[in-house]
């Protein structure tokens, strides 16, 4: 009897290290985090939620038309997951720059994901000349005030041409009557949306016929928008510290010529690269400013790069 017991009291003890074994391989520390994510790649199909909706305005998903619609976009976004957590990474370090100043001018903050699909929140530039993060076209970024020339292009400056897109949506609501329509229409134009409503005898965005991109648009926007809020749903596995952050700065005011950006910068202890890392609308290495306007200047605070200078 004292054998059997022995021996069930050793068993019991094998188990006990197992369990305690498998738990410290099952906690997401560091050093199993990559084995996980490879060892847990699975591909599903997605059961699109019920209750989607954009700037709180509800997708007709009892359609079966805007269904099968919607699931593509979720399938495509789910699983193109480099670009996926490129979003993630990218949306830690630009959002908390774009939500405030949505909020500034009650422009629902979904509108963040429509910079998302726009550029994959980058500097882009389109076929058709639309650039930075809000991809604005020439003649609409100085109808709205920015300065754009070989010297300076303000549509590079994230705070001023969220500003800008900020004013199209308005106007756009305003002539159209939904949030849904708005966005639609920093696609395809507040005319071009208002013309097709009017032809095909119908008030809202997912009754009408559209073209490809148009007709996807909203789609890939609340895509982004379940995708981005809902990481572990989805499949997507980081920590925080994988995220990019933005770097504080403070603002240099500059109202005269600056002739060689190269030693602007180098007075602040940067180097050129940096600098316009951080002001990419500035796009010359010198600036004319004959006219003397202010401009600010972003200037990252010391300590976050590794700066050698001549």
């Amino acid at each position: 009897m004292k054998i059997i017991q022995k021996a069930l009291a050793f068993v019991g003890l094998l188990s006990l290290c197992g369990l305690f074994i498998y738990a410290l391989q099952d906690a997401p520390t560091d050093e199993n985090f990559e084995t996980k994510l490879i060892n847990d790649y699975n591909v599903y199909a997605l059961q699109v939620p019920d209750n989607l909706n954009f700037a709180g305005e509800a997708m007709p998903l009892n359609n079966p038309d805007i269904l099968e619609r919607m699931d593509r976009e979720l399938l495509v976004n789910t699983y193109w997951q480099s670009n996926g957590l490129l979003m993630f990474k990218r949306a830690k370090k630009y959002f908390p720059i774009i939500e405030p100043i949505l909020k500034k001018h009650g422009v629902p903050d979904d509108f963040k994901y429509l910079a998302v699909i726009e550029s994959g929140l980058t500097n882009a530039v389109s076929p058709a000349g639309a650039r930075g993060v809000w991809q604005i076209m020439k003649g609409t970024g100085k109808e709205n005030g920015l300065e754009i020339n070989t010297n300076v292009d303000e549509r590079y400056n994230l705070e001023k041409a969220t500003e800008v897109a900020c004013k199209y949506l308005l106007k756009s609501k305003k002539s159209l009557g939904s949030w849904t329509l708005a966005a639609a229409a920093y696609n395809g134009g507040t005319y071009g949306m208002s013309k097709r409503l009017k032809a095909q005898k119908v008030d809202n965005y997912y009754d009408l016929l559209l073209g490809e991109e148009t007709g996807r648009y909203l789609f890939r926007i609340v895509a982004l928008k379940e995708i981005l809020s809902n990481p572990e749903k989805y499949g997507f596995n980081f920590r925080d510290k994988d995220l990019y952050e933005n770097i504080p700065t403070y603002k240099v005011e500059v109202d005269t010529a600056v002739t060689n950006f190269a030693k602007f910068a180098q007075d602040f202890g940067i180097n050129y690269k940096i600098l316009k890392l951080h002001n990419p609308w500035l796009r010359e290495p010198h600036l004319n400013n004959k006219s003397r306007k202010l401009y600010m200047v972003d200037i990252p605070k010391e300590g976050y790069y590794n700066v050698s200078i001549d």
